[in-house]
């Protein structure tokens, strides 16, 4: 029942990619969108894929320090090879990666499961932080445009009546409000039921592995180079979206704002609990270049572009790690048998 139960989850989870993949695509020019993909221009897409598999050397860096911090260390070849597993599973299993790349790393390093997870937790609280950042300053360099988009689009033009207006908001804001302060309230007087409940449990569990995770980087002997990595990662996927605005000639007037924006959106459509963010990444970037002028089918064709390139990239280097590792645990399991088979036997 179990599996039929996993094999149902990530059915569905197939099913979303596929809806918002057929949304991102209803109503276009297939035909318009081939050849903007036909045309572009690939020398970018070569520099951008070069960016990449920095990005990736830099987190296996910033993950290596973090284990360093646990007291847990490991060879850099090794959690760059279980990274990238990790990164290939997520491919096909949505956040399983991370769980997977854990697993690799213990087998090949010895590293408790436990503890890498911590640090693979910390590194989630980081990114999410920098992703709020990230949104908050996009909403406000480029917020007269997004403003503008929103109101044409979603309201109708009906901006001004809510400012002349604003009881309507006032009171969906108050209602909000009483909601979450009633939740809170029946969840505090039930706390004692709710501490019999496994899925509350797992929670509060979470809540302290994220908590030690975050404590755990007071302990890195160069906080300066983590924060470095931490910031080069994401400097790299900036500059690789700016980049890929240069393959397509509706694209290549955009300017740096827009690259923060699609930095910023498409990180959250990676973030979806989707596989590879497949689907959910194509909406959203293709919405956020509407917003600057883009047509659908420019929009889409960015973003099957960038996506693909970047899951093929996935696909070469988590191939060659998932390799290294099969082949060195083989390795590992016929030494150790003819370790056995050579071992002299004994009689008491």
């Amino acid at each position: 029942m179990k599996h039929f139960l996993t094999i149902l989850k990530y059915a569905l989870l197939l099913s979303v990619s596929g809806a918002l993949m057929w949304y991102a695509l209803r109503g276009q020019d297939v035909s318009r969108v081939g050849h903007y993909i036909r045309t572009a221009n690939y020398f970018w897409l070569g520099l951008i894929l070069g960016l990449s598999a920095l990005g990736f050397f830099s987190r296996a860096y910033r993950w290596q320090m973090q284990l360093e911090a646990s007291q847990t260390p490991a060879s850099y070849w090794k959690i760059y090879h279980a990274m990238m597993v990790g990164n290939l599973a997520n491919l096909v299993l949505p956040r399983a990666g991370e769980v997977i790349r854990c697993s690799v790393l213990r087998r090949t390093s010895g590293v408790p499961v436990q503890v890498a997870l911590g640090t693979v937790m910390t590194e989630r609280v980081i990114d999410v932080s920098v992703l709020l950042l990230l949104l908050g300053g996009t909403l406000l360099l480029d917020f007269q445009t997004f403003w503008a988009f929103f109101n044409e689009h979603l309201l109708g033009g009906r901006a001004a009546t809510l400012v002349r207006n604003p009881l309507p908001l006032v009171i969906a804001t108050a209602m909000a409000l009483v909601l979450v302060v009633s939740t809170g309230l029946v969840a505090f007087r039930n706390l004692e039921k709710l501490r019999q409940h496994k899925v509350f449990n797992k929670a509060v569990v979470l809540a302290k592995g994220l908590l030690a995770g975050i404590f755990s980087v007071l302990k890195l002997k160069n906080k300066g180079i983590f924060l470095f990595h931490s910031f080069f990662t994401w400097l790299v996927y900036y500059v690789m979206d700016y980049l890929g605005f240069f393959c397509f000639p509706e694209t290549n007037n955009l300017d740096t704002r827009a690259a923060l924006a699609v930095l910023t959106f498409g990180a959250f459509g990676m973030a979806a609990p989707v596989a590879g963010g497949i689907g959910s990444y194509h909406v959203l970037v293709q919405g956020i270049l509407l917003v600057y002028g883009v047509s659908k089918e420019g929009g889409i064709a960015y973003a099957l572009v960038m996506h693909g390139a970047q899951t093929l990239l996935v696909v070469l280097m988590g191939g060659i790690s998932f390799v290294t590792v099969a082949s060195a645990d083989k390795g590992r399991v016929v030494g150790e048998t003819e370790a056995l088979a050579n071992k002299p036997l004994t009689t008491k």
